[in-house]
């Protein structure tokens, strides 16, 4: 996979480098400022961008905002973003127009090597990696509109466990109910929300994004 970083910390992005360089990937560009990333992005035009959220020069949002530039102007660059904290509104903005090839994951939660690697292998294949924490402060802040106020306590963690990326597997484990359970629910769901079967496009990815498009709370 073609592959440009967006790191200001120097250690950081070499280490960043290194790992997805040994796992076989060409990294193109390796760069600290935003600025740089969308030069590069534009140069390149790689597979898969990694950001980090905060970079020069105010080290607050500079990195993220830029994710934002590149999913509207080089769809066809997926994006990874890093962070040590989670950016609300522009991580809201990135996930609500289209969750494919995005990923956001909070730094000191990726403790293990295989799972950040897998995450790139996801993402730049088109799929979406979010950390749950990142959902959860999302969400929290969502109206029950669109439909949601109709659901019930276990379809609405059903949705946001879909929305953390999670298999139905994976739900009905977490849920401790049985799979058959957790079709249940998400069929209920997209009934609730006006997603027929006829729907163009995925049903299930169409629910997540209504779930997190929901306005803030004031």
């Amino acid at each position: 996979m073609r592959i440009v970083i967006a790191e200001d910390s120097v250690l950081l992005r070499a280490g960043i480098e290194r790992l997805l360089t040994d796992a076989g990937h060409e990294v193109l560009a390796a760069v600290d400022t935003a600025e740089a990333l969308l030069r590069a992005v534009a140069e390149h035009a790689p597979d898969l961008a990694v950001v980090d959220v905060r970079m020069p020069p105010t080290y607050t949002d500079e990195g993220v905002r830029a994710a934002v530039v590149l999913r509207a102007q080089h769809a066809a660059t997926a994006v990874l973003v890093l962070s040590q904290y989670v950016e609300e509104r522009y991580a809201s903005e990135l996930i609500a127009e289209n969750s494919g090839g995005l990923g956001y994951l909070l730094k000191d939660r990726v403790a293990d090597v295989g799972d950040f690697l897998a995450a790139v292998e996801t993402v730049g294949s088109g799929g979406t990696a979010l950390d749950p924490e990142v959902v959860t402060q999302i969400v929290v802040r969502s109206r029950r509109g669109d439909g949601l106020g109709g659901l019930s306590n276990r379809e609405r963690e059903t949705l946001q466990l879909m929305a953390e990326g999670r298999s139905n597997s994976a739900i009905a484990a977490a849920m401790h109910v049985t799979e058959g359970s957790v079709e249940k629910h998400i069929s209920a769901i997209f009934t609730k929300l006006g997603l027929p079967i006829e729907e163009h496009g995925n049903r299930r990815v169409l629910a997540v994004l209504r779930y997190l498009r929901s306005e803030p709370l004031v």
